[in-house]
């Protein structure tokens, strides 16, 4: 006799809850996976020392512009060297490279040409180029000795240009004996690193700190005079006013501007520095800079992991075995399949006894 009764299919949320099981589980396993992995420490960056750059001449080119601008605005020398400067001029007016005699002097912007032209007429100037359009030139710095760690301006005396924006400045490495060092003032209101790290052979030694400014905030590098004290910001005022900082500069506000930090650490220890300009020392503003001290590791933070590997790697078995069975539920209704011919009602009823 032939059953021609219609064969049975999973219903629609039968089949579905396969998959919602699947779900489930996928979740239980990514969870602690997520965890695990954010639980992997990663050390900061931390600024090495070098020895001071030894002396070389060297050529760098800079074009003159009618935006106005200096392009690049910001040279470095190596002093007991010769700095050559090719000048091409690829606007259509006239323009000057005239470099301040005085180091670590800061032209005002607010000066009349008159005024300007005054200046250098007192004051002289390391060099004094003019440049017709579309023409170039050449001029010579001599560097000497007592130059490293000094900072020069450069300007255009064609009036109105350097109060509209066409100036530089040229930073001059020392070659002398101490240590040379680089950071990074951000938008972020961060130094990046946050540490930097110098071994002198002996005390004191001279530190050089180039800094750049990699956004256009303005900020300020300044160093603590004593090693080992911890300055916060409700105390950092107090502290500078009765001890003087070992540095204190102004970082130019513009992207790529730079200025030399340059100080003396009289012992070993660890030294920190603040913005202070107003709020950013608040936000973290902060770094350290260990001398004749090795930094510390990073701290490992505590796991974040839910469960040890060995249970991850077992429930991931687990869990794709019961993928595969969920698929194959869902498209037969049952794991392993009923043998043909059988339906539930024959399954669950017994015939009784003669």
């Amino acid at each position: 006799m032939t059953d021609e009764r219609p064969r049975r299919y999973p219903g629609p949320w039968r089949r579905a809850l396969p998959w919602f099981v699947a779900a489930v589980l996928l979740g239980t396993i990514a969870l602690p996976v997520a965890a695990a992995v954010r639980a992997v420490p990663s050390a900061p960056p931390v600024g090495i020392a070098r020895p001071a750059a030894t002396s070389g001449n060297s050529t760098v080119t800079v074009n003159m512009t009618d935006t106005p601008r200096f392009v690049p605005a910001y040279l470095a020398g190596v002093s007991n060297s010769t700095l050559t400067v090719h000048l091409v001029n690829v606007g259509q007016y006239d323009h000057t490279f005239t470099v301040a005699r005085q180091p670590d002097i800061t032209l005002n912007t607010s000066w009349t040409p008159a005024e300007l032209d005054q200046y250098f007429a007192v004051n002289g100037s390391l060099a004094n180029v003019s440049v017709a359009p579309g023409t170039s030139a050449w001029t010579n710095l001599s560097l000497n000795g007592s130059t490293g760690g000094d900072r020069f301006e450069f300007v255009s005396l064609v009036p109105f240009q350097f109060q509209a924006g066409m100036y530089g400045f040229l930073n001059v490495t020392s070659s002398g004996p101490g240590l040379l060092l680089s950071d990074n003032a951000t938008n972020a209101l961060q130094f990046v690193p946050n540490v930097l790290s110098a071994t002198p052979a002996h005390y004191p030694v001279s530190i050089n700190v180039l800094v750049t400014n990699t956004g256009t905030f303005g900020h300020t590098f300044t160093m603590a005079a004593q090693s080992n004290y911890t300055l916060s910001p409700a105390n950092f005022t107090d502290y500078f006013a009765s001890h003087p900082p070992l540095i204190s500069v102004d970082i130019p506000a513009v992207a790529g501007g730079t200025v030399w930090a340059n100080f003396t650490v009289p012992a070993a220890g660890v030294y920190q520095y603040i913005c202070e300009v107003p709020g950013h020392f608040a936000s973290g503003m902060t770094g350290e800079l260990y001398v004749g001290v090795a930094v510390p590791p990073a701290p490992v933070p505590p796991s974040t992991a839910i469960v040890e590997t060995w249970v991850l790697i077992g429930s991931g078995a687990l869990l794709a075995i019961g993928v595969l069975v969920a698929v194959m539920a869902s498209f037969t209704g049952r794991f392993p399949r009923r043998p043909k011919g059988e339906h539930p009602e024959h399954a669950a009823w017994d015939p009784p006894a003669p």
